[in-house]
């Protein structure tokens, strides 16, 4: 039986995948598609999937850009419901004549939206809701056979429907945890208007996988890319199983792991029957680092020179394939597909040379979030202080440091993480958090220590909470743990004379500072 199928199409949105994954939890097939796709194209589809439904991602562009993504004509004369979201609910309401032009507020991040008429695709919702935004431009009108469903300060249609056939727009986004009824909404959508059954339940990641990476790789030697966090560590496993003595995983000491670190996985792997290489390339990556202020070009040397050891490690062991723990998140930041924004470049992703000497770079977590990573590795078998390890940057603490990376910042920003990471943890605050770190930022600033005049660095302190690290709200921590963190800062580390605390979600932000 053809499982009743959403079709997701791309508009270059930080969070395509992400509305297709909420559709999977549902127990209703979804695919993120380009967004050109035509009427011709999902009947070939058709052939697998019984296609009820068609949602339009958010996407970085105006309607008006010469350059900006269009849909197919065709797709409006399909018969199938249709859902805007943000870049999709402006383009629904273009392409039907309506008023979109850029808002004279911009809204991003929590916004209360007042629900004018709870119907439909709003069925259920409260008159007031909490929902999360993310745009400048704004629809103000609607040609006559549309109606508006909610409003907001600034944004005039915040919600419509055609009056007639099954065509939705919404300006907020759903499919994000911080909409507090988006859940709702997607039902509404998927089964009241879509009229799709639960028939589709996901198939065994870890078996099919496994499966893939011998196809791909076959009787031939692979090495992974192991850098000890959650992400690397189970596509290590992955790959393990299906290659068994054929892998080799390779650890590269760059310098810029945080305290301690370098030994640590130095010591978990070697005993977990990985046959694993550990190169030394400190002075390699802080040469090339030398002078350099920009964080897009410190991902970029970084990546580069992670390649350049990875094949230097090939070339001697004879390994074509070069296995990595991409995650899909990496992938979407970097701009990985047709119409999304670069936000930074990933080591992984964007930071990788065009040219390169391997046959093929394996990712078999690709289209994956970190807690979807995280629920594999503990049905493999994974210890539970590795699969709750909190995210940590390939660059590493390269990019926790703003500005040029010397070996006198790398030294006191570790001081520093060390302090955060000990005082979150013995409050027992670790486990309702996505990420706490600090940040060396790259302003001094006047302070007093022992009645004489200090002039120190200023650090930062991050730490949020989140599911699957596309967005995050700063935590809120207790007054009483920030003061003890920066009483101890500033107490062990001479160089700094000043703390502060990050308040900003994401977005607008990201979780990491560079």
């Amino acid at each position: 039986m053809k499982p009743d199928t959403i079709l997701v199409l791309d508009f270059g949105g930080q969070y395509a995948h992400l509305i297709a994954r909420r559709i999977r939890e549902n127990g209703v097939y979804s695919e993120v598609v380009s967004s050109n796709m035509s009427s011709n194209e999902i009947s070939k589809l058709s052939e697998k999937f019984n296609i009820r439904g068609l949602i339009l991602s958010g996407g970085p562009s105006s309607v008006y850009d010469s350059d900006s993504p269009k849909m197919s004509q065709s797709i409006l004369n399909a018969g199938l419901p249709l859902l805007g979201l943000c870049y999709g609910h402006q383009l629904l309401s273009h392409v039907f004549r309506g008023n979109v032009k850029k808002a004279t507020r911009k809204e991003f991040g929590h916004t209360i939206v007042q629900i004018t008429k709870p119907v439909s695709i709003l069925n259920k919702l409260n008159r007031t809701e909490k929902v999360w935004m993310s745009h400048g431009d704004t629809v103000y009108s609607l040609p006559s056979e549309f109606e508006t469903l909610a409003t907001t300060e600034n944004c005039p249609v915040a919600a419509f429907r055609h009056k007639v056939k099954p065509i939705f727009g919404i300006q907020w986004h759903p499919e994000v945890v911080h909409t507090a009824s988006g859940h709702v909404i997607l039902k509404n959508f998927i089964f009241d208007i879509c009229e799709c059954e639960s028939n589709w339940q996901p198939a065994n990641f870890a078996k099919d996988s496994i499966s893939e990476i011998k196809r791909i790789v076959g009787n031939e030697k692979a090495i992974i890319a192991l850098s000890g966090g959650i992400d690397s560590s189970t596509a290590a496993l992955l790959a393990s199983k299906a290659l068994g003595k054929n892998l080799i995983a390779v650890f590269v000491d760059h310098g810029f792991m945080r305290e301690g670190e370098a030994e640590e996985i130095r010591n978990v792997f070697k005993s977990s029957g990985l046959s694993l290489t550990i190169v030394d390339a400190k002075k390699q990556f802080m040469n090339k680092l030398k002078g350099v202020k920009d964080p897009e070009e410190k991902r970029r040397i970084i990546g580069n020179e992670f390649i350049k050891v990875f094949e230097k490690i090939a070339e001697k062991i004879k390994a074509n394939y070069l296995l990595q723990g991409t995650i899909y998140p990496d992938r979407i930041e970097s701009g990985s597909t047709r119409h999304s924004d670069k936000i930074k470049t990933h080591h992984n992703v964007g930071g990788i040379p065009d040219k390169i000497k391997f046959r093929k770079i394996v990712e078999p977590l690709r289209d994956l979030y970190k807690d979807e990573v995280r629920n594999i590795a503990e049905e493999l078998g994974m210890p539970k202080y590795i699969v709750r390890r909190q995210p940590f940057p390939g660059p590493a603490l390269a990019v926790r440091i703003i500005g040029e990376v010397t070996e006198k910042k790398i030294e006191i920003v570790k001081k520093a993480d060390r302090i955060v990471a000990q005082e979150i943890e013995k409050s027992g605050l670790s486990e309702n958090l996505w990420q706490y770190f600090a940040i060396l930022t790259d302003t001094k600033t006047t302070g007093v220590k022992g009645d004489a005049r200090a002039y120190g660095y200023t650090v930062a302190i991050r730490a949020v909470e989140s599911k699957e690290a596309m967005t995050a709200n700063f935590a809120k921590l207790p007054y009483e743990v920030l003061e003890t963190i920066s009483t101890r800062i500033t107490n062990e580390i001479p160089e700094v004379s000043r703390v502060v605390y990050d308040i900003t979600h994401k977005p607008p932000s990201t979780i990491e500072w560079e």
